[in-house]
């Protein structure tokens, strides 16, 4: 990409103080690509190497690691307690929007399924599956540092890179990295994308060249 970093200034410089922190919001508008065909579409998860730059709530629902998961994560939704929250749709809707990332031991992902998969589902909440006996601090680390990028129906890449208190060399290494991460997804790579923005929430867009 050219010139990533100057383009990150341009765009603080464009934007008003203001009395909350704002997102660095990035958009990759492609061209070229039939999204009837599921080949053209993608959904996953990118580690951004600077991190998010604000605070990440991560849920477990455990079986056997409840004492490890208490240990790091935001939430922990114990085996037992499944089926009573799958009864409370209303508690089961708040929990799925105030979270950003589930996991779930993989012996009760099936029970996972049924009983959220609802809720869940239509958020792109799943829990992912995780094996008995493992270290978790590493999974909560790693979420909290993610993203998810993806295309369905709109020919459109709409992602948080940061926020304004990270410093705009930070912000220009997440940026490229989601960039390289979306080419490589594209058939044709960069000959996908049409343009790309940079902008802070309340900031003026700011356009930035397509590079290598």
């Amino acid at each position: 990409m050219k010139n990533i970093l100057e383009k990150v200034k341009e765009a603080k410089e464009n934007s008003k103080p203001r009395k909350f922190v704002q997102t660095w919001d990035f958009s990759i508008n492609l061209k070229g690509l039939d999204l009837k065909k599921p080949e053209n579409r993608f959904n996953f998860e990118l580690m951004l190497p600077e991190g998010r730059g604000k605070d990440q709530k991560v849920a477990f629902v455990v079986d056997t690691l409840e004492t490890e998961a208490k240990k790091h994560a935001d939430l922990v939704i114990k085996k037992s307690e499944i089926e009573n929250l799958a009864k409370n749709k209303k508690k089961l809707k708040k929990i799925a929007n105030e979270y950003d990332w589930f996991f779930g031991e993989a012996s009760l992902m099936p029970l996972i399924g049924k009983s959220f998969g609802v809720i869940f589902g239509p958020r792109g909440k799943v829990p992912k599956p995780i094996p008995p006996k493992v270290n978790v601090e590493p999974f909560v680390q790693r979420a909290k540092r993610s993203i998810r990028i993806f295309v369905k129906e709109s020919p459109v890449v709409h992602v948080p890179v940061g926020t304004d208190k990270m410093d705009d060399e930070k912000i220009s290494k997440n940026i490229e990295a989601v960039y390289n991460a979306v080419r490589e997804k594209l058939p044709k790579g960069k000959t996908n994308i049409r343009s790309m923005f940079i902008k802070l929430t309340m900031g003026k867009p700011v356009r930035v060249e397509v590079g290598g």
